[in-house]
């Protein structure tokens, strides 16, 4: 059963989450802090090393008006960079409106009882996951 990493990137924090094809489900795993401005590399590595994914999914963010975010090329540049020091494949999608989803989501849980900061960051591995479940509910069916 194929594994996925899905990336929410962003300049400071990098969300990331695991996905299989067979369920097309996501589970948030960890977000990963940037390193004056660089993501966490090892961090992504040892994640990679861990799930052994057969490819990763990063959301690009878009304005509600379909053009891309001011500082899209960063997202660009971060998945080559992915697919580069992996050798895995890549896929780009939209994540527009993941953020928000995400944080409606863990404030409607019940149990969820981190601070603001703990919250933050469960909010961008929750994005990655949505980021992932998009990417695989648009997939068709292999089965």
């Amino acid at each position: 059963m194929p594994t996925l990493l899905g990336f929410d990137f962003g300049p400071r924090k990098i969300g990331v989450a695991v996905g299989q094809t067979v369920t097309r489900s996501a589970t948030p795993l960890t977000t990963l802090r940037s390193r004056g401005e660089r993501p966490d590399w090892p961090g992504i590595e040892a994640l990679v090393r861990e799930w052994q994914p057969s490819a990763a999914v990063v959301g690009l963010p878009f304005n509600m008006d379909d053009t891309e975010v001011d500082w899209s090329p960063r997202v660009h540049r971060f998945a080559r960079q992915l697919e580069g020091r992996f050798g895995l494949p890549v896929h780009l999608i939209d994540e527009r409106l993941t953020s928000i989803e995400a944080r409606r989501e863990l404030s409607a849980r019940p149990g969820f009882k981190g601070g603001a900061g703990e919250r933050h960051l469960a909010v961008d591995a929750l994005a990655a996951a949505l980021i992932l479940e998009t990417w695989l509910a648009e997939q068709p069916r292999t089965d």
